[in-house]
């Protein structure tokens, strides 16, 4: 198809099939593009021909050459430029139409697909974690409070937290006479232990302070346990009640049936606690990784900016007798198989062989002493060759504080009053009693009796192995225990 276009006039020569008539067509035209003449100022409009426009054609690639050779021509008055428009017929409006349409599913389709798949569609940056805190927690929670408490003195403790919030600042919380006592002495202590955290993770010299969470590689995410129905994030310290907490969790998930009913368990006390540490019954977040790739990062941004978030703590000292005791003074095949037998060879300068099986072992009088068992932590070759197991990892390196904003930092010392507080926070109160259980026997006055007979060399390096967590958590350097007095 050529036009010829001279200054206010057009000349359209078609070039159809042989069947067709080739001659210029001028009636019956309708708008095919508009062209700007490089002579004139005004818009010039091409129009197709009506034997054309009867095929239902239009363009849809133009290439333009100019020429630039003056001609005359009888149907134009004036002199003008010759211009060629090659057109390459594609396709009717119908298909376009129909293609524009599946478009459009295929697209609403992958928003639903991935609105699904995230939990909600993320418009905005993502957001400093560390730094969002109690200004909306507070209002948050302000519902849970008794209500002379709310109405007294809420404000004051919304502007107090988010002071106390701010590295640098006090834990000072300001009281006003007859608030409740229990519940404000709670939330001090609450904001004073969170306030501690940060003050520690501000330090330049502090471990991994300056690691982003996306930078935390997924098997230490292991601990972190999800509830997504009651939206609960808890963080598991194992020797620290772990075992009554995944109960918990279980029965809030529904994730465990008991095989009498065939229902969820509703009583956290009825389930046996070899089956809530079974790695299949909770959603965790390196498990997210394992479902869903890559795409899990942005699920856990989101969850951590939404969830409540919490965990328990102990004395790190009083936390490894715990381990010690549970893992090597009593017969534990899986322990004594994956460590027990190899400390002994190491450390208990043995030559040949100890025995396959733990029973054996107890029977024959090899067990691991706990000297023993310090010297295979503060060994440099232990973590070359595998991670510290969890039950005496470090609770900074589980369950990363420095990345992930608390909500509540619960402590064995203060379980009962904690525990109470706690389910009030998370609003599960009335759905869930924590167990009472039997009292863990190892006691803080144990460790003279324990570390006494350890060199004071080993203490000291023992102490440095685990004072990021003494700091993180306020509790004492063990003067006493490092020095042998």
């Amino acid at each position: 198809m050529e036009f010829t276009i001279c200054s206010g006039t057009i000349l359209i020569q078609t070039y159809l099939s042989s069947s067709q008539d080739r001659s210029p067509h001028r009636s019956e035209s309708r708008p095919l593009i508009a062209v700007y003449h490089p002579d004139q100022t005004h818009t010039m409009e091409a129009y197709l021909s009506s034997t054309v426009a009867k095929q239902k054609v239009f363009p849809s690639v133009i290439n333009v050459q100019h020429h630039g050779s003056q001609i005359t021509s009888s149907s134009c008055t004036n002199i003008g430029h010759r211009w060629i428009f090659r057109i390459f017929i594609m396709g009717t409006w119908r298909s376009l139409r129909v293609a524009f349409i599946l478009g459009s599913l295929f697209v609403i389709l992958l928003i639903i697909t991935y609105w699904d798949d995230v939990g909600g569609f993320n418009l905005f940056p993502q957001r400093d974690l560390k730094l969002e805190c109690c200004s909306q927690n507070a209002t948050a929670r302000s519902s849970m409070l008794p209500a002379s408490f709310a109405t007294t003195s809420m404000g004051v403790m919304r502007k107090t937290i988010e002071g106390a919030m701010q590295p640098g600042n006090g834990y000072a919380v300001e009281v006003k006479e007859g608030d409740e006592n229990g519940d404000m002495a709670g939330h001090q202590q609450q904001t004073a232990r969170k306030q501690r955290i940060m003050d520690v993770c501000s330090q330049k010299d502090f471990p991994g302070s300056t690691r982003a969470f996306e930078q935390i590689p997924i098997i230490e995410l292991e601990n972190l346990i999800v509830d997504d129905k009651h939206k609960i994030i808890y963080c598991y310290v194992p020797k620290v009640a772990c075992t009554n907490w995944k109960r918990v969790m279980a029965v809030l998930s529904q994730s465990l049936h008991s095989p009498i009913s065939g229902k969820p368990y509703t009583d956290p006390a009825a389930i046996p606690g070899n089956l809530v540490h079974k790695a299949s019954l909770h959603l965790t977040f390196a498990k997210l990784w394992r479902q869903h790739g890559s795409r899990s990062r942005h699920m856990m941004t989101v969850k951590l900016q939404n969830y409540t978030k919490f965990l328990f703590v102990r004395d790190p000292f009083v936390r490894l007798i715990s381990a010690f005791r549970s893992k090597f003074e009593r017969p534990n095949e899986e322990f004594y198989r994956n460590f027990g037998s190899g400390i002994i060879l190491r450390y208990g300068n043995l030559s040949g062989e100890v025995p396959k099986t733990v029973a054996e072992a107890f029977v024959a009088g090899f067990k691991p002493t706990f000297q023993q068992f310090i010297s295979y932590l503060l060994d440099e070759e232990t973590e070359k060759k595998k991670i510290f197991n969890e039950h005496w990892r470090q609770v900074y390196r589980l369950c990363h504080p420095c990345q992930v904003n608390y909500d509540f930092i619960g402590q064995l010392e203060t379980l009962e009053t904690d525990v109470e507080q706690l389910l009030k926070l998370l609003q599960v109160d009335h759905l869930v009693q924590f167990p009472s259980g039997p009292e863990n026997q190892t006691q803080a006055s144990w460790e003279r009796d324990w570390f006494g007979q350890i060199p004071v060399s080993m203490m000291t390096e023992l102490y440095k192995l685990y004072q990021p967590d003494f700091e993180l958590f306020g509790y004492p350097e063990p003067v006493n225990v490092l020095h042998h007095q």
